[in-house]
């Protein structure tokens, strides 16, 4: 179960990766590119054959991420889970995985900027976030200099966390 787990992470996590890339237009460094889709072409390109990309977003990257979870989540059915318990528990892993990755990325532009702001990295995690940070800076100012909004959207990306864990019990 635990490798089954690991391997889904990875592979789902990819693939939302590939996912939030391409919504937020956001062009990768080639050694991130080069990983991402090396790993995830042999399901995103069958897919987008039976969905296709609209509104510029990469469906086939998002549904093949749900797939992932759907299997990896599957196989409590040989412990006799019911079917439709399945399905709610897939879908909770994925919106977790989601809200995980989310936080996952404000945590690694948080460390760029205490130990290296300029690292080659940093620009490509920064633009990422944007998306997420620009909504919190509107409302959260400055204080004294200091750029509070990574804080608020890692506790309200907690908060979600704690309200989908709730709804999904």
């Amino acid at each position: 179960m635990l490798i089954v787990d690991t391997v889904a992470v990875l592979l789902g996590g990819v693939l939302l990766l590939r996912f939030w890339m391409q919504a937020t237009r956001v062009r990768p460094p080639s050694s991130v590119a080069q990983f991402t889709f090396q790993l995830s072409d042999w399901l995103v390109r069958p897919m987008r054959r039976l969905v296709p990309g609209v509104g510029g977003y990469d469906w086939a990257s998002l549904l093949g991420a749900f797939l992932i979870v759907v299997l990896a989540t599957s196989v409590r059915w040989f412990a006799g889970y019911p079917f439709d318990l399945i399905m709610l528990m897939a879908l909770h892993r994925f919106l977790q995985w989601i809200l995980y990755g989310f936080m996952i990325l404000l945590v690694i532009e948080a460390i760029f900027s205490w130990v290296n702001p300029h690292a080659p990295l940093a620009p490509f995690v920064r633009a990422l976030n944007e998306p997420i940070l620009k909504p919190v800076r509107r409302v959260v100012p400055l204080v004294g200099n200091l750029d509070l909004s990574l804080l608020v959207a890692l506790v309200l990306l907690q908060i979600a966390q704690l309200v989908l864990d709730m709804l999904f019990r």
